[in-house]
């Protein structure tokens, strides 16, 4: 029974590079798929985080934390480029997950998935109706207040009409088509990135160096008392401030994995989708860097405003009518924002109910649309209510979670995938072990076994370990060793980051410890043979890209705090509810393992 559920637990998803078959319209080519990363994560990063970071973190050095957090974001980026050249499918970490490790470590990802995009598409939401609030003097939020105010504590203060209507309008732009909401996109990321350029030159004409060597003592004067002012300079807040404002601004980096989701409605997805990717991460983190600076070059740090510090710090220089062109460019850049949270929400909804992991009638792509107008509806339905009765504020660490869980499992899958055997396909067995050295003993055997009867010994497993043979090319032993060792190094991830905020000594001797594992999971992988061929683009520095990528990743999930693990948990036991009580008995891999025809197949071959 145990080995039956494992089995099943770990069944992989057939996938061939050849099969480009789809029911979504294949209409997006390297452009749209560049604006729409651009649009997805350039929103409120730049019209938000940037002040109340360089205020009560990092000071100046806010601008190395985005560079450092732009560089932890390339490496989850490089991961899902080689993946959207390796599985152009829609689902992004979702589907990457299911044909490398199986049926429910994805669904796991997926449900993931479906919380970030829920959460952040309302929080994006919210954070709209405010900036358009804040042009009518607070007029919605008084009377949305006046008329129905909420007494609850896990709810909003009031209900908000505004972003739950903005949130249904944009649910139907999505759902009548992808060019057409594309068209929308590229056209309020344009004015966007124009924007942004504005404040970039306006800024630097009224920036001061000065403002970069503050002295502490002169600032006391003009803060509010209790206010934390650090020890100015550069770094007021330590080195320690700049990395944990480094931790923030990864945040501001998320959205760039809707580019991942548009497999199958790109027209080149192997060339687009890495290019898009790279590219939009670049445009992102030159935005922040410059935007960043500019803050802090205009108005010292302890005077940001942490709400709209671009507007402010305008009209502090004595420039409203710039102020004014910022405040109307962050609709855009929210515009952009929202459309690009909602977007991949309704593909990876559509990813799992094609796969029987959801009710299938998800799944279902619309006749004339060419969408999958259900999940679209669903998933906008489900963002709208919660934008309109939530205060997010406190949600905004579990959309945290769920992308960081996803980039993890991305840099594992792109580390099992670059060693797998290349005569089996990806979502496949290995291919048994063709020779035995005839002086190991059965009780050598190591017991873990291939799919057929054939094992490895003890002596062949650790003779692979160093490639003491010199394997050129990947065999079913090399696989299952590099496999168990990236597996290995992001299971060992945990302690050591948990470690790495003990100060007690032997704690210390731990960490040092558990750091020589890491290390040597990392030089076992560098031995084995890898597989580079017919990829389009490939990680560089394969293993020591996607292990340091899977670390930070680890040690920034480690970083909140534990309610957002109850929360966490909560959503979980709710997602594996609906996995033991349908997902696994309606998957297509159960139907085939019983030796029946999915049903999307039976559909397919009667159209």
């Amino acid at each position: 029974m145990l080995s039956g559920l494992v089995s099943r637990f770990t069944r992989k998803k057939s996938y061939s590079v050849s099969d480009t078959q789809t029911k979504l319209s294949r209409c997006l080519n390297t452009v749209d798929l560049t604006f729409l990363g651009v649009g997805s994560t350039l929103g409120v990063g730049v019209y938000v985080l940037a002040g109340g970071v360089a205020r009560d973190t990092a000071g100046p050095s806010v601008v190395l934390s985005f560079l450092i957090a732009g560089f932890a974001s390339a490496l989850s980026g490089l991961c899902y480029a080689e993946f959207g050249a390796r599985v152009p499918k829609a689902g992004s970490a979702y589907v990457y997950s299911y044909v490398t490790v199986g049926e429910l470590p994805a669904f796991v990802v997926g449900w993931n998935l479906v919380l970030e995009y829920v959460i952040g598409t309302a929080s994006v939401a919210r954070g709209y109706s405010g900036y358009l609030d804040s042009l009518l003097n607070n007029t919605l939020k008084n009377t949305f207040s006046a008329a129905m105010p909420i007494n609850i504590n896990f709810l909003a203060d009031y209900p908000d009409w505004t972003a739950f209507s903005i949130t249904l309008l944009l649910t139907l732009v999505l759902g009548v088509g992808v060019q057409e909401s594309t068209r929308f996109n590229n056209i309020f990321t344009i004015l966007n990135l124009a924007v942004v350029m504005f404040v970039i030159v306006a800024g630097f004409a009224e920036s001061d160096v000065e403002n970069w060597s503050i002295d502490v003592s002169v600032a006391k004067n003009v803060t509010v008392t209790g206010q934390n002012l650090g020890s100015g300079g550069f770094f007021p807040f330590g080195f320690s401030g700049m990395l944990s404002g480094a931790a923030t601004c990864f945040y501001g980096f998320v959205g760039f994995d809707a580019v991942a989701t548009t497999g199958e409605e790109t027209r080149n997805p192997q060339r687009s989708i890495p290019i898009a990717i790279v590219v939009s991460l670049m445009i992102v983190c030159v935005s922040y860097i410059g935007i960043s600076s500019v803050l802090t070059l205009m108005l010292p740090y302890y005077l940001q405003d942490a709400q709209a510090p671009l507007p402010f710090a305008f009209k502090t220089a004595g420039l409203p009518a710039a102020a004014l062109v910022v405040t109307v460019g962050a609709l855009f850049g929210l515009s952009t924002s929202l459309l690009g949270a909602m977007f991949p929400l309704p593909r990876v909804v559509y990813a799992m109910a094609n796969d029987g992991l959801l009710p299938r009638f998800l799944g279902r792509v619309h006749s004339y649309f060419h969408t999958p107008l259900a999940a679209t509806v669903l998933a906008g339905t489900l963002s709208a209510l919660m934008s309109l009765l939530f205060d997010l504020s406190q949600l905004v660490d579990m959309m945290s979670i769920g992308t960081l869980m996803a980039y993890t499992m991305v840099s594992l899958c792109v580390l099992i995938l670059r060693y797998r055997c290349s005569d089996s396909a990806l979502g496949g067995e290995y291919s048994p072990l063709s020779t035995r050295d005839p002086y190991d003993s059965e009780e050598e055997l190591f017991p873990l076994r291939s799919k057929s009867s054939e094992t490895f010994t003890r002596r062949q497993y650790f003779h692979q370990m160093f490639n003491l043979g010199r394997v050129m090319t990947p065999t079913p032993l090399s696989s299952r060793v590099a496999s168990h060792s990236a597996i290995m190094f992001a299971v060992l991830s945990v302690p050591f980051c948990i470690m790495t905020r003990m100060t007690a000594w032997h704690s210390r001797v731990g960490l040092v410890f558990m750091g020589l594992k890491l290390v040597m999971c990392v030089v076992v992988m560098a031995r084995q043979p890898s597989d580079v061929s017919g990829l389009s683009f490939k990680v560089p520095a394969v293993p020591v890209l996607p292990a340091v990528s899977i670390l930070i990743n680890v040690f920034l999930t480690t970083k909140l705090s534990w309610e957002t693990w109850i929360r966490f948990s909560v959503w979980m036991v709710v997602g594996f509810l609906i996995y033991g009580l349908y997902g696994w008995k309606n998957s297509s891999e159960e139907y085939r393992m019983r030796g029946d025809t999915p049903p999307e197949e039976k559909e397919d071959a009667q159209n």
